[in-house]
């Protein structure tokens, strides 16, 4: 004979009720729900719904169910669900964070992302380099300009630029430098990876620094140890000091690497050309945005300008408007480079068009 403790005070002791739910609904198959209810110490609803999940779902029935609310107030409603779907197939690059920023979205990011996984439009993102340190703390120590980390990025890997440069002639070589306290981007491009294009990148960043009140007998360059950053690359480095990472120490690249990705992600594997006018003049428009305006979440959320801004309230604003060129048009038929055939000083007050007329953009 069962005890007279009731059925409740019972249950709530117990770690898993199963078996006591069991035998009540065996009781009740044997003696009927009511009978059952007063052996238990139960009440006839309670014995009743043992009895009617045992008989639509079998022993598994008599598991507890969650006691969460079916319906949540703050759900998303399926019309907002719809719109955000329809925002990730457009933008499939852009994280959850990006986007909440760029649209205004009323939406946190975990929400959006479980959103988009519901879906099946969440995908881990694969990354080249597994970070080894953060350094984010010891940079932020650092002086403005103290060190530009510079590299270079294949674009004909990315699909849909690379039948884009087939058709148009578009460059497949990206030329990357980047001021590591305060995130300030430069770029230019090329059809290939030599020492007299890296030189000519680095002369006009440097005349551009220097014209602009930044000590080159304060700036490192920091790059790896690939050809392209040998031979002439030194020389157009002036005051400037070298240095070269140790090799396979990839993390030492982490600033330009990072840009590398976020640049496929947000424009190179979105953007469409019609020219390579208009390639010059929306990667510039690109650069301006990420050099002005896009917040970095590694340096508080501060764009490369209002970093500068803290840290050098008088420096000109003209320090992050440095035009992408192409590198090409800088080189003679021997390789070498002319350094009388760039832009600067002479030609300091020319427009992004003036700089790209040379160029065949049809």
């Amino acid at each position: 004979m069962l005890t007279s403790v009731r059925y409740f005070d019972l249950v709530r002791e117990m770690k898993n009720a199963y078996n006591h739910r069991l035998r009540l609904v065996e009781s009740a198959k044997q003696r009927g729900i009511k009978p059952t209810a007063r052996l238990f110490g139960a009440t006839v609803p309670t014995v009743r719904k043992w009895l009617r999940r045992f008989e639509q779902h079998g022993p598994s029935g008599l598991v507890a169910l969650p006691r969460a609310r079916d319906h949540q107030s703050q759900k998303t409603p399926p019309s907002t669900k719809a719109q955000l779907v329809e925002l990730r197939k457009t933008l499939p690059t852009f994280g959850s964070r990006p986007l909440i920023r760029e649209f205004d979205l009323p939406i946190s990011h975990r929400a959006l992302e479980r959103i988009w996984r519901a879906h099946g439009l969440l995908k881990k993102r694969r990354r080249k380099y597994q970070r080894k340190q953060d350094l984010a703390h010891i940079k932020a120590s650092w002086a403005l300009f103290q060190q530009i980390t510079a590299d270079t990025k294949d674009l004909d890997d990315i699909p849909r630029y690379w039948l884009q440069a087939q058709r148009l002639h578009l460059p497949v070589i990206q030329y990357t430098a980047r001021d590591v306290r305060s995130g300030l981007l430069f770029c230019a491009f090329a059809q290939r990876r030599s020492a007299s294009a890296s030189a000519v990148f680095a002369s006009r960043i440097q005349q551009h620094l220097d014209r602009h009140g930044v000590s080159l007998r304060d700036l490192v360059w920091q790059t790896d140890n690939g050809a392209k950053f040998k031979g002439d690359f030194p020389k157009a480095l002036g005051d400037s000091q070298h240095v070269r990472i140790p090799p396979a120490a990839h993390t030492y690249q982490s600033d330009v690497e990072t840009v590398h990705r976020l640049e496929e992600d947000e424009f190179f594997d979105l953007e469409d050309f019609s020219s390579r006018g208009d390639f010059l003049a929306k990667v510039h428009a690109y650069q301006l945005y990420f050099n002005l305006v896009r917040p970095n979440s590694h340096k508080e959320n501060l764009s490369p300008w209002q970093i500068i801004e803290r840290l050098a309230p008088r420096a000109p604003l003209q320090l992050c408007l440095l035009p992408p060129v192409f590198l090409d048009y800088y080189l003679d038929d021997s390789g070498g480079y002319d350094v009388g055939r760039l832009p600067f000083p002479n030609q300091i007050n020319c427009t992004c068009s003036e700089i790209i007329l040379p160029f065949d953009c049809n």
